[in-house]
């Protein structure tokens, strides 16, 4: 039975793997319980730059960071076009822009950082999800192969209790 989950294993995975990846996978996949906890094994390996990303990027992608953000770019227009006498800004807003411009140069990478550690999470997530499917495939193919097995012997059960039966009735004739 073994030997047949093995080659079972090795024409799903369909050599798209090294010799040594292969094998490691058909241990675990035979031997070893294999789901993880994708979102606690990553929260493990989070450093303070990664935390710092994620709440960025969170508040960063928000409806209320972009409302506020254009209540922000209203009042300081409105500020240094009607109410200071002496515009610590004034139109065309060159301050501003530099504010906006920077922001921008800091808000992007740290958004892609983010977005590229939930990628990896996203692949770690897939490759568990396959090899737990690729487990639960051939437990299903095992099951399959004992109920087979089941059905063949109760089939001879019935034809042997048959076989008695007749052999029965016709000593009673």
């Amino acid at each position: 039975m073994e030997k047949k989950k093995r080659e079972i294993v090795k024409m799903l995975l369909k050599q798209n793997l090294e010799e040594k990846d292969e094998e490691e996978i058909i241990d675990l996949l035979i031997n070893n319980p294999i789901s993880i906890d994708v979102d606690k094994e990553n929260d493990a390996k989070m450093t303070f730059g990664d935390k710092v990303a994620d709440k960025l990027s969170e508040i960063a992608g928000s409806w209320t960071f972009i409302i506020c953000f254009c209540g922000f770019l209203l009042f300081w227009i409105i500020l240094n076009t009607y109410i200071l006498t002496k515009a610590v800004d004034p139109y065309p807003f060159i301050l501003l822009n530099l504010l906006l411009s920077c922001l921008a140069a800091l808000q992007a990478p740290i958004i892609m950082m983010s977005q590229n550690r939930q990628a990896k999470k996203d692949t770690i997530r897939n490759k568990n999800d396959y090899r737990t499917d690729l487990k639960s495939e051939l437990i299903l193919e095992q099951l399959y192969d004992r109920l087979e097995i089941l059905i063949k012997n109760q089939n001879q059960i019935i034809n042997y209790i048959k076989q008695k039966e007749d052999a029965q009735k016709k000593l009673k004739k």
